[in-house]
């Protein structure tokens, strides 16, 4: 009887254990074919994934991420359009590629990670190139110079850094340059974080803060167009660049959008995007200090 029950009992594992087996090729077969979407896993086999060029091609659409509340750079407007001078680039990116363009929102914090889940195929959203950054994502060639600002009341100007008091915050948005800079070499001044734009705009407007710290573009554009307010630091920290930024690994489309930032050059691009875009907010004075053209930095 127990010889009986042993065999029986050897013969049971072994049919657990080929179903257990046949269960994981078929895991594995099922996994392999959800795999051979759109999207590829980079060279280091980490979890970030994109879409080659070819792949894009393909689909028939690009997915771009750009600001949607930050004008005039990236914005949506009153007929539910997206507008701005990283969405005129977009979109002659995918008329030159062929395909039509989607629009995806985004905020600074989560431009890195919008590239690296595979949401987006490029960042148009005034991303500053650094090195911390360069890391994460791809730089293609940049088209646009830019510092840090800081804009104030006028009646209650900030020209120096020091005059920020202990008791003072300053406004930054969440993922900028201008966050990183303040709290590398300002780390006593308070900072008072906000994902958006919006939300940063409307909380300094309420006397959050004794000023906004940003990208001096965006400083500029602020105090040119709202009355009351004024840039009296109109430049912090070291002279940057603003380029599109691809998924790391994604080469292909990297090459693709350097070629194209070259071959644009020809018919002086981008400072048609200007003075299409940017022109009512600046005006003529600042077009050649802003404008790259080519990725050649003057």
């Amino acid at each position: 009887m127990y010889m009986k029950n042993t065999k029986l009992f050897k013969l049971l594992a072994l049919a657990v254990a080929v179903l257990m087996v046949v269960g994981v090729m078929a895991g594995c077969s099922k996994a392999t074919e959800a795999d051979k979407g759109e999207t590829t896993a980079n060279s280091d086999s980490s979890d970030t994934i994109y879409r080659s060029l070819d792949e894009i091609k393909e689909s028939g659409s690009i997915k771009i991420g750009v600001f949607s509340d930050k004008n005039p750079f990236g914005f949506v407007d009153e007929n539910g359009e997206y507008q701005g001078y990283d969405v005129y680039f977009a979109r002659r990116i995918a008329k030159d590629l062929g395909v039509e363009v989607e629009f995806v929102s985004t905020e600074a914090a989560n431009r890195v990670e919008a590239l690296q889940t595979g949401k987006v195929d490029i960042i148009l959203a005034n991303f500053t190139v650094t090195e911390e950054r360069a890391q994460q994502v791809d730089f293609a060639l940049p088209y646009m110079n830019v510092a840090l600002g800081v804009v104030s009341p006028s009646d209650k100007a900030i020209t120096d850094l020091s005059q920020i008091g202990t008791d003072d915050a300053v406004i930054v948005i969440s993922g900028t340059t201008a966050e990183i800079y303040l709290e590398e070499n300002n780390p006593e001044i308070t900072l008072k974080k906000y994902d958006t734009y919006s939300d940063a705009k409307t909380a300094f407007e309420n006397g959050q803060g004794v000023a906004w710290a940003n990208d001096n573009t965006e400083v500029i554009a602020y105090a040119n167009t709202v009355d009351g307010y004024t840039v009296g630091i109109p430049k912090l920290g070291s002279d940057d660049t603003i380029a599109p930024a691809v998924t790391k690994g994604n080469e292909s489309l990297l090459n693709w959008i350097n070629d194209e930032i070259k071959s644009l050059a020809d018919e002086q691009f981008f400072h048609k995007d200007y003075e299409e875009t940017l022109v009512d907010t600046y005006g003529k004075d600042y077009e050649e200090e802003l404008v790259v053209e080519g990725g050649v930095i003057k």
